[in-house]
């Protein structure tokens, strides 16, 4: 017969396998959305069926996964036929955006922690990199957490000794956040310690987003903050959007992951940039390149 500590023991057993099962499928339900979006936005025009042969999945899972994506206005549904909507914010999409460089935001997230100081206001944007900072604030307590992002205001709401100030306004829902311009009229009216942000592109050295809506929040944010913080994969290097919000010698410090190439390390440095490379977990064993100082994270 059992006693009670191995019933119990079992039972959180079977909890914590059943958590993580559960935390699998939603992470293959993102991926396999993330590639549905993808692959529609390559295609122009898809048949729902084509996409159910592609998947393997049912016409009614399909249609689950698709009726998603267009109410996040990636995508447009019409007599069996999908397309890619015309103003398609791909590359900003939470769902999209989420799976990207998930090991590389982590680490970055972790080498921002450290900016994070008991007591302080700080702004926290609603990018996927700034909040992987969530299961650090708990070591950082207290603080006043001011966001945009209805993901973050709701994985904030429980924990103790934190002060969470949630900006309305106008709610877009392919970002999960709010903005407009009673968002950054509220953002006006504060003034916060430190800001973490992060953009879509960097070119030139200054940093873009494909949304004008989303420009204007950040900026908003940036000013009203003494102290900027922006956190950047070496993708965003990459890539280009459309609507500048700064140059990067404006921020106080720009963290980055160990697979930005050297040049681009070295040329904000010359620009007096304070930046910070953090290191993934799985790529410990990658030697460091030459006169790039690193910062290990746990």
């Amino acid at each position: 017969m059992k006693d009670s500590h191995g019933t119990a023991g079992e039972a959180f057993e079977r909890a914590a396998a059943g958590q993580a099962a559960s935390q699998s499928r939603h992470a293959r339900l993102l991926a396999r959305r993330q590639s549905m979006a993808q692959m529609v936005v390559a295609e122009g025009t898809m048949r729902i069926e084509a996409i159910t042969e592609r998947f393997g999945i049912s016409l009614m899972t399909a249609h689950r996964d698709l009726d998603e994506l267009v109410s996040r206005g990636l995508l447009r549904k019409t007599r069996g036929v999908v397309s890619a909507a015309p103003n398609s914010l791909i590359e900003s999409s939470d769902a999209y955006r989420a799976q990207r460089q998930a090991a590389e935001k982590r680490a970055i997230a972790r080498a921002a922690a450290a900016f994070v100081e008991p007591g302080q206001a700080v702004f926290f944007d609603d990018s996927t990199t700034v909040s992987q900072l969530v299961p650090h604030l708990g070591a950082r307590l207290p603080l006043t957490a001011i966001t945009n992002s209805l993901t973050l205001i709701n994985e904030l709401k429980g924990m103790a000794d934190l002060t969470l100030l949630g900006l309305g306004g106008q709610f877009y829902n392919w970002c999960n956040a709010f903005m407009g311009p009673v968002t950054t009229g509220e953002i006006r009216q504060l003034r916060a310690d430190r800001v973490f942000m992060s953009m879509s592109a960097i070119t030139d050295d200054m940093v873009f987003h494909q949304s004008p809506a989303v420009v204007e929040t950040k900026r908003a944010m940036f000013d009203s903050a003494a102290m900027r913080i922006l956190l950047a994969d070496h993708t965003k290097f990459e890539r280009r959007a459309l609507h500048a919000m700064g140059s990067l010698d404006e921020f106080d410090v720009v963290i980055v992951d160990d697979g930005t190439p050297p040049r681009h390390i070295e040329r904000m440095r010359s620009r007096g940039v304070k930046v910070v490379v953090a290191l993934a977990p799985q790529l410990e064993r990658r030697p460091p390149p030459a006169s790039v100082p690193r910062v290990r994270t746990p």
